[in-house]
C-alpha cells in the first residue's frame, strides 16, 4: 500500500485515486475493493503524519504555551465532601500551573474523585497541518490528505503528545516537590539547638501515662518515669512529685514535650508545677514527627534493648530539643512530615536528594568525633555506615580521640577518606587548638607560618582577634588562595562555631488546646512546620496545624513562600477560618502586619495654552531676533536658498479659501509623481 501512499502524498499524478488503487486489490491480503486500499493508503499517510519530528515538536510547544489542563469530579460524586473540591470545576494553562497543583490533581485522578485532561486548539491545529500537508485544496488528491490528516491527529498525534505532556509536567511538579522537600529538611536540620544541657523529655499520652526520659548534657540516658496527669487516671500529686524529683536529682534545665496526642494538658500541667516550684527550667512542645519511628527501628533496639517502644520515643524527643541535627539524621527524612506530596514523586529521587540535603547539612555544622554516634558519623565525606561504625568501636575500645591524626589508625580509614573527612570532624579537647576548628590538616603548616609571621604561637593566635586582625593575609593567598585564607581567618577568630540560629523558646496559648477553642480574630504564636509553595503550615499546639496561604504571608506579593518563612521559625499568626469538621485552620501573618503607606500620587497639572514668547512675536512679525539675544550665524548661500524656497506665504483668511475640487485618482497619482520626482 505504500506506493499508492506515495503517490496520494506527493499530490502531483494525472490519474484519479481510484483508478490507480485498483492495481492494488489483492484477495490474499483481504484488500477486496478500491475503498480498501485507498482506506490502507491513508492508515500509512496518518502514521507519517504522526511521527513526522516537526509536527510533534510544533504541536508539544503548542500545548506546553498555549493548552489547558482541565479537571472535572468523576461522574456520581458532584455531592461528595473532599480535599479534592477545589478541583472539581477546574482549569488552568499548563505555563502557569504550580506543582502542587498538578501534584493534588494527579493524587485525586488516582483515588478516583478526579478525571483530568490537557487540552489545546485542536481545528486551529488541524488547520495549520492541513496547509502544510496539502498544496492545492482544489486538487483531486486533498480529500484524501484531508481525511488522513484529521485520523493523524485525533488518533495518533494528540494522544501521544498529550502523554508526553503529561510526563513533561508531572517531572516538573516532582522536581519541585523535591525541592521544597530539601528545603525544608535543611531548615529543619540546621534548626537552633538548645545546647549541652540536662534535658527531661516527655512523651504525652492518656490512658498509658506519659513517658518521662531523663537525658544528661550530653544526650546519655539517665532515668524513666511514668506521670499521669490526665485523664482517665489523673494523678496530680503523684505526677507532679515525680517530676519534681527528677529535676531536682539530676538538675534538668529544659523539658521537651513531644506535640502527639494530650501534648496540650501535659504542657498545660507541666508549666505550672515549674512555675509554683520557682524553678529555673524552661518547657518547650517539640515535633515528634518520625520519632515513634525511630523508637521501633533496629538503630533504636540496638542502642536501648531494654527499654519499652514508648520510653525511647521519650528519649529521642529530649535529645532532638539538645541537639536536632544529631537526633534526626537517626529518622528516615521522608518521616519527618515537611514535605509536600512527598508519597506522589519519584521515591528513589527523592531518597537521593534527601540523603545529600543531610550530608551536606552534617558537614555544614561538622561532628564532635568523642560524641557523635554511627548515625551521624555516617553522613561525614568519606565516610559510610560500615567505616562510621569502625570509628565508633575504636572509640570504645580505645577512648577518647586526642587528635585528628589518630584517626588513620582506624581500619579502613585510609588516605583518601582522611582527606575528605578530617575537615568535618572536630576534637573539643585535643592538644592542638586547630583540630577544633574547621581548618584542614593539610592546612596546619600554613597556620603556623601565619601564627611565625608575628612571632607567636599558634595557641596564642586562635581567637586572638588583635593579633589574627594584624597578619597580612594577603601575602599567603598566593600560596594557598584567596577563599582558602579567608576561611581559615573566619576559623582563628571563631574556632569551631555552629552556623545555626540562636534558640528561642515559642509560647503557646493557655486557653487553646483543641481546634474548637479557636475562634476568628484570635491572635496567636506558634512555630513553622512545613513551607510548601501554596503556603506555610503552623503548628498552634492544638494537634492540627493551621495553614497561612501564600497570599496572607506578607503585604507584598510572595512568589515562593520559603522567601518570607522557614521550617522551625517562630510566627504570630491570627486566625481567620476554622472548619473543625475538616480539620482546616486558616490563618493570616500579614493582618498583624502594618499596612504599607498608600502611593501619594500627584496632581495631574492641568494643560494650558502655551504663551506667545517675542522670539515668536518677532518670527510671526518677520523680524530679527529681539533685543539681548544673540543674532543668528550667517548661513551659507545654498542653505538661504533652500529656506526660501520652503517659505509659505501668509495664510489668507479663511472665508478667503475657495474649497478644494474633488481630484479622480489619475490626477492623484500623476500630483504624486510630479512631487516625488521634483524631491529626486
Amino acid at each position: 500500500m505504500e506506493p499508492l501512499a506515495n503517490y496520494l502524498w506527493e499530490q502531483n499524478g494525472d490519474r484519479p485515486a481510484g483508478e490507480f488503487a485498483e492495481r492494488f486489490i489483492n484477495l490474499e491480503k483481504e484488500i477486496l475493493t478500491i475503498e480498501s486500499a485507498i482506506e490502507g493508503a491513508l492508515h500509512i499517510i496518518a502514521e507519517r503524519v504522526a511521527e513526522t519530528p516537526e509536527f510533534r515538536k510544533q504541536l508539544r510547544d503548542t500545548m506546553m504555551s498555549e493548552g489547558t489542563v482541565r479537571a472535572k469530579v468523576v461522574s456520581g460524586k458532584e455531592t461528595e465532601k473532599t480535599k479534592y473540591e477545589m478541583y472539581y470545576d477546574f482549569q488552568e494553562t499548563v505555563a502557569k500551573i504550580p506543582s502542587h497543583r498538578m501534584l493534588a490533581i494527579r493524587r485525586g485522578t488516582r483515588e478516583g474523585i478526579l478525571n483530568f485532561s490537557i487540552d489545546v486548539d485542536n481545528t486551529k491545529f488541524i488547520v495549520t497541518l492541513l496547509s502544510r500537508i496539502i498544496r492545492d485544496p482544489q486538487s483531486r488528491f486533498a480529500p484524501f490528505l484531508d481525511t488522513a490528516v484529521r485520523d493523524a491527529y485525533d488518533r495518533l498525534l494528540l494522544p501521544s503528545i498529550q502523554n508526553e505532556v503529561r510526563s513533561i509536567l508531572k517531572e516538573n511538579a516532582e522536581s519541585e516537590a523535591i525541592k521544597v522537600f530539601e528545603d525544608n529538611l535543611r531548615t529543619l536540620l540546621l534548626a537552633p539547638p538548645a545546647g549541652h544541657l540536662p534535658v527531661m523529655g516527655i512523651d504525652p499520652g492518656q490512658r498509658t501515662g506519659c513517658k518521662v526520659a531523663v537525658v544528661d548534657e550530653t544526650g546519655k540516658f539517665l532515668e524513666n518515669q511514668t506521670i499521669y496527669p490526665t485523664e482517665p487516671k489523673q494523678d496530680l500529686e503523684g505526677s507532679e512529685k515525680t517530676l519534681l524529683d527528677l529535676t531536682q536529682k539530676y538538675n534538668v534545665r529544659g523539658i521537651a514535650i513531644g506535640n502527639g496526642t494530650a501534648s496540650r494538658e501535659t504542657d498545660a500541667f507541666v508549666r505550672p508545677v515549674i512555675d509554683k516550684n520557682k524553678l529555673d527550667v524552661f518547657v518547650v512542645v517539640v515535633s515528634e514527627a518520625g520519632a515513634s519511628i525511630y523508637s521501633a527501628s533496629k538503630r533504636a533496639r540496638e542502642e536501648f534493648p531494654k527499654l519499652d517502644v514508648t520510653v525511647r520515643g521519650a528519649i529521642s524527643i529530649a535529645r532532638r530539643l539538645q541537639d536536632p541535627l544529631a537526633e534526626l539524621v537517626k529518622t528516615d527524612p521522608k518521616s519527618i512530615g515537611v514535605g509536600q506530596y512527598q508519597h506522589d514523586v519519584d521515591q528513589k529521587k527523592l531518597k537521593r536528594s534527601l540523603a545529600s540535603v543531610v550530608e551536606s547539612c552534617v558537614n555544614r555544622v561538622g561532628v564532635d568525633l568523642n560524641s557523635a554516634s554511627v548515625d551521624l558519623l555516617k553522613y561525614v565525606s568519606g565516610i559510610g555506615d560500615k567505616l562510621a561504625q569502625n570509628v565508633v568501636g575504636y572509640r570504645d575500645q580505645h577512648g577518647l580521640f586526642r587528635s585528628r591524626t589518630h584517626i588513620r589508625e582506624i581500619e579502613g580509614f585510609g588516605d583518601k577518606t582522611f582527606e575528605q573527612a578530617a575537615g568535618f570532624l572536630r576534637i573539643k579537647d585535643a592538644g592542638n587548638p586547630l583540630d577544633r576548628t574547621a581548618v584542614h590538616p593539610e592546612s596546619y603548616p600554613l597556620v603556623e607560618r601565619m601564627a611565625a609571621s608575628l612571632g607567636v604561637s599558634v595557641n596564642e593566635l586562635v581567637e586572638n582577634p588583635t593579633k589574627i586582625n594584624a597578619i597580612d593575609f594577603k601575602a599567603f593567598e598566593t600560596e594557598s588562595g584567596r577563599y582558602t585564607v579567608s576561611d581559615i581567618r573566619e576559623e582563628l577568630l571563631r574556632p569551631g562555631r555552629d552556623p545555626r540560629e540562636k534558640f528561642v523558646v515559642p509560647k503557646f496559648r493557655e486557653d487553646v488546646k483543641e481546634i474548637a477553642d479557636l475562634k476568628d480574630g484570635m491572635e496567636l504564636e506558634g512555630t513553622v512546620t512545613n513551607v510548601t509553595n501554596f503556603g506555610a503550615f503552623v503548628d498552634l499546639g492544638v494537634h492540627q496545624d493551621g495553614l497561612v496561604h501564600i497570599s496572607e504571608l506578607s503585604h507584598k506579593y510572595v512568589q515562593d513562600a520559603r522567601q518570607a518563612v522557614k521550617v522551625g521559625e517562630i510566627v504570630k499568626v491570627k486566625v481567620i477560618g476554622v472548619d473543625p469538621a475538616m480539620k482546616r485552620i486558616s490563618l493570616s501573618m500579614k493582618a498583624l502586619m502594618p499596612k504599607p503607606p498608600k502611593r501619594v500620587r500627584g496632581k495631574k497639572r492641568p494643560k494650558t495654552a502655551p504663551q506667545p514668547t517675542e522670539a515668536m512675536a518677532a518670527r510671526a512679525r518677520g523680524s530679527a531676533k529681539p533685543s539681548g539675544e544673540p543674532g543668528p550665524k550667517k548661513a551659507r548661500p545654498e542653505r538661504q536658498v533652500l529656506q526660501k524656497q520652503q517659505t509659505r506665504p501668509p495664510r489668507p483668511p479663511v472665508e478667503a479659501v475657495p474649497p478644494a475640487p474633488k481630484q479622480t485618482m489619475e490626477e492623484k497619482i500623476r500630483l504624486l509623481q510630479e512631487k516625488f520626482g521634483r524631491a529626486r
